[in-house]
């Protein structure tokens, strides 16, 4: 599974255009829906994704290992890890020290970053390799793009239920790979029947098939 420059760049212009919205600028310093984000660090943490591809892109290719992205999320320690875990509160301190310097500074970061994409990433080569903050490994550059769009698939909804807008809807073509990477994730993780079942048979679905967070 991957997705390709205009995917992606289409998932990272609406995080901007959602990070733009007004609503976000005057609840910035209130509680977010997600539990130890405020809007801010949380409209942060969507911008990141943005900021990082344009960083990752910008840096000498690694020489590390290069791994696809189910074996990425099969290794990075975030994942099942609780809310109050090492990792994740490193993740929302990130975003809260990039929130810091307000919401036009972040708008305007997140705006440079997405003009140089635009320029470079539909030139730029899809197997190239790209260091991940993660662990000491590397993706694919095209499935750098499929995990950075899973996560601004993930919190444009977060922002949105946030400050009570209307979660911006994606393009097909941008949401169809990252919904084939959560369904496999969560079909590692549940079993193949749990998801089925879930997807088809509420008679006979059982519990949460989420693909992220704590097991049940």
């Amino acid at each position: 599974m991957t997705i390709d420059a205009p995917g992606y760049l289409a998932a990272a212009r609406t995080a901007r255009d959602l990070i733009a919205d007004p609503a976000v600028s005057t609840a910035w310093d209130r509680p977010s829906a997600l539990p130890g984000f405020t809007v801010g660090g949380l409209a942060a943490h969507l911008g990141s994704q943005v900021l990082m591809v344009a960083d990752l892109l910008a840096a000498d290719p690694p020489v590390a290992e290069s791994v696809r992205a189910l074996d990425h999320y099969a290794r990075a320690t975030w994942v099942g890890a609780d809310r109050d875990a090492a990792i994740n509160v490193a993740i929302r301190d990130r975003g809260e020290q990039l929130a810091g310097d307000g919401h036009a500074a972040l708008l305007a970061a997140v705006d440079e970053a997405l003009a140089g994409l635009e320029s470079a990433l539909p030139a730029a080569d899809p197997a190239r390799p790209m260091p991940t903050p993660a662990g000491p490994w590397a993706l694919p550059l095209a499935e750098t793009l499929l995990t950075r769009t899973l996560e601004i698939s993930v919190h444009l909804d977060d922002l949105a239920v946030s400050v009570d807008l209307p979660t911006p809807p994606l393009p097909e073509d941008t949401l169809l790979p990252v919904l084939g990477l959560l369904a496999t994730l969560a079909a590692r993780r549940h079993g193949q029947p749990a998801v089925l079942r879930a997807l088809t048979r509420s008679e006979r679905a059982s519990g949460s098939i989420v693909a992220f967070g704590p097991q049940d």
